[in-house]
This record gives structure tokens, C-alpha cells and sequence, in this order.
């Protein structure tokens, strides 16, 4: 059972979540799975052997698709920050509050990010993603999020 989490730091020190930006599945068969998330109006941003991601190409919302040859993480939902600084921000307090959290590591997509699992089992990613989006290996533009930054809140 995961610990629970003690804020030692002001709430105003730790950084917000930016968006729930994306859940992660596994999935039997990458092919037929990439094919219903694409009927559905999702764009393939990222894809190789091991997994996939597709996107909203009015939101940037995301489904990533594992197959069992990814090793990296299972099955999961992402909270996106607006920078990198924000999530080594939050790893930090997690670490000093005695929070299991694994380690923050650069993915190949541009992305930074760590996993946990939260009090009840979860697991979730806390994940920086480029402000302007994540870079497509399909030749595509990155779809940025429709979510304003904090910068361009009122």
C-alpha cells in the first residue's frame, strides 16, 4: 500500500496541475486499436512499435496506446504541467513528504516525467509536455493544448 502523502511544503509552493492531459491503455492488438481511436476522430501523433499516441486535434488530449512490449509504465492517467521545472517541483515535495514517486527521466518524445501510484493504488504520471505540443514522429505539427497557461489566466 502506497504512503500517504504529507504536505511539508505551503500549498502555494507547490506547483498546480496544468490538465488531466492523458490516459494510457494496454491494449492486445496496436493495429486495431490505433484503428478505433482514428475512426473516433483521434490524430496518430506518435507511433512505434511499442506504443502509440493519439491525440484530439481540437484539444490535445491524449490516448496512449501500450502494448505488452512497453515496459516503461502500465496502464495510467497523466496530470501535465506546464514545464519541467514544475514537475522536478513536485517530485521534490512528494520525495520530502516520504511519498514513494520513481524517478523524473526524459522520454524520446520530448517529454520529461515520473510515475506513482496515489493512496489508493492508482498510477498516474506527472508529465511535462512542450508548450507547443508533442512532436509528432508521422510528420505532422504538434497539437499544442487548448488549455491557457497560467501566464494567460486572469
Amino acid at each position: 500500500m502506497a504512503a500517504v502523502i504529507r504536505v511539508a511544503m505551503a500549498p502555494a509552493a507547490v506547483p498546480a496541475v496544468h490538465r488531466l492531459g492523458h490516459v494510457a491503455l494496454r491494449v492486445a492488438d496496436m493495429e486495431r486499436a490505433k484503428v478505433f481511436y482514428q475512426a473516433l476522430g483521434l490524430q496518430l501523433t506518435w507511433n512505434a512499435p511499442d506504443w502509440a499516441y493519439l491525440q484530439s486535434p481540437l484539444t490535445g488530449d491524449g490516448v496512449a496506446l501500450l502494448s505488452s512490449d512497453y515496459k516503461a509504465a502500465g496502464p495510467h492517467f497523466a496530470f501535465h504541467f506546464e514545464n519541467r521545472e514544475a514537475v522536478d517541483a513536485v517530485h521534490a515535495q512528494l520525495v520530502a513528504s516520504g511519498h514513494p514517486v520513481g524517478d523524473v527521466h526524459d522520454h524520446r518524445d520530448g517529454t520529461a516525467s515520473f510515475y506513482l501510484q496515489d493512496p489508493e493504488g492508482n498510477w498516474l504520471e506527472m508529465l511535462y509536455e512542450p508548450p507547443a505540443g508533442i512532436p509528432s514522429n508521422q510528420g505532422g505539427a504538434a497539437i499544442p493544448s487548448l488549455t491557457p497557461a497560467a501566464s494567460e489566466q486572469g
